[in-house]
C-alpha cells in the first residue's frame, strides 16, 4: 500500500518544508512540496494524490480553507494537519473538516511517520470493510456521510461522526470500548479527545430521535452500546 502512496505537502517554512520532503521521499513516500495553499490547491486538481499534509498557518490560503477546498473534490483522501497552534478550538475545526491526524510544532519525524502508517492502514482497511449499516429505520451511508430515515429525511454527516457511527455499527448491540474508539478515531485517548466525543455521541444521538427503537447507550466507565430493539 505505502508504495502507492504520493504525499501532497503544503508547508510555508522552507526549511521545515525541504527537511519533510526529504525525509518522506527516503521512506518511499514521494512528496510534492508547495510554500503556500494556493500552490498546494492547484498540484492538487492537476495531479494524482492520495495523502495530504496540510500546515494550519499559510500564506495566500490557509490550511484550513485549502483542506475546505480539497474536500469538494475528494471527500476521503487522508489529511494530517501540522501546525504551531496548539489551540483545542483549532484543532476541533481540523477535526470537522475531516482530518484523519493533527500534530504540533515541533513534532518527531519518526512520529510522523509512524501516524501516516497508520492513516494509511486504516484506509486499507475501510475498502474491505462494509459501508452501508441498517440501524433500525434508519440506513447508514458511511461512504456518502449520509444518515436517512425510511420517509426519505437525510443528516450529513461530519467525517468523526461518520468515522464513530461505523464503529457503533460494527459492533451494533455491543459495547464499544471507549478507548477503543479514541484511539482508532483520534489516535489518542487524552482527556480532551475524550470531551470532543461525547459531543459527537450527543449529536448522533440527537439523529435517531425519530425512531424509539434505536437507543446509544453510555455504558459507565467503559464506553457505548448502539442498541436496536426489534
Amino acid at each position: 500500500m505505502e508504495n502507492q502512496i504520493k504525499v501532497l505537502l503544503a508547508e510555508d517554512d522552507k526549511n521545515l518544508g525541504t527537511i519533510l520532503k526529504a525525509y518522506l521521499d527516503a521512506k518511499g513516500l514521494p512528496t510534492t512540496l508547495c510554500s503556500d495553499g494556493s500552490e498546494a490547491l492547484e498540484k492538487f486538481k492537476r495531479d494524482d494524490f492520495n495523502f495530504c499534509i496540510l500546515d494550519v498557518m499559510m500564506p495566500v490560503m490557509d490550511g484550513f480553507t485549502l483542506a475546505t477546498e480539497i474536500r469538494k473534490m475528494d471527500k476521503k483522501v487522508p489529511m494530517l494537519f501540522l501546525t504551531a497552534k496548539a489551540l483545542q478550538e483549532d484543532k476541533l475545526k481540523g477535526f470537522e473538516l475531516g482530518a484523519d491526524d493533527y500534530m504540533t510544532k515541533p513534532f518527531s519525524m519518526e512520529e510522523l511517520l509512524l501516524r501516516i502508517k497508520a492513516i494509511i492502514r486504516r484506509s486499507a482497511e475501510d475498502t474491505v470493510k462494509p459501508t452501508v449499516f441498517k440501524v433500525g429505520r434508519f440506513t447508514f451511508d458511511y461512504n456518502r456521510q449520509l444518515l436517512t430515515l425510511d420517509n426519505g429525511e437525510e443528516n450529513k454527516l461530519t467525517s468523526k461522526e461518520s468515522e464513530l457511527l461505523r464503529l457503533l455499527c460494527e459492533n451494533m448491540n455491543r459495547v464499544l470500548d471507549r478507548s477503543v474508539a479514541l484511539n482508532k478515531i483520534w489516535y489518542d485517548d487524552s482527556y480532551f479527545n475524550a470531551r470532543s466525543m461525547d459531543v459527537y455521541i450527543t449529536k448522533l444521538r440527537k439523529y435517531f430521535k425519530p425512531d424509539p427503537n434505536v437507543e446509544l447507550m453510555n455504558v459507565h466507565g467503559v464506553g457505548f452500546k448502539l442498541v436496536v430493539n426489534e
